[in-house]
């Protein structure tokens, strides 16, 4: 059991865990956006790509100076 959760965080993850899983929810919802809500098989890697930026952007905005 995570700390989080046990100082009342109700989805039980970290802040760094709720970042990351927002900035990747945001990511999809834009890739979804611009494919007219559909994913195709050949479009996962940029889309992973897409989503490993945002990833790294948020880890970024962590990191000291």
């Amino acid at each position: 059991m995570s700390d989080a959760y046990l100082v009342g965080d109700p989805d039980g993850l970290s802040p760094l865990l709720t970042r990351l899983r927002d900035a990747i929810a945001r990511e999809l919802h834009a890739q979804l956006a611009m494919r007219a809500e559909r994913i195709e098989l050949a479009d996962v890697p940029e889309i992973a790509y897409q989503v490993t930026l945002r990833v790294d952007e948020t880890l970024s905005q962590r990191r000291p100076g």
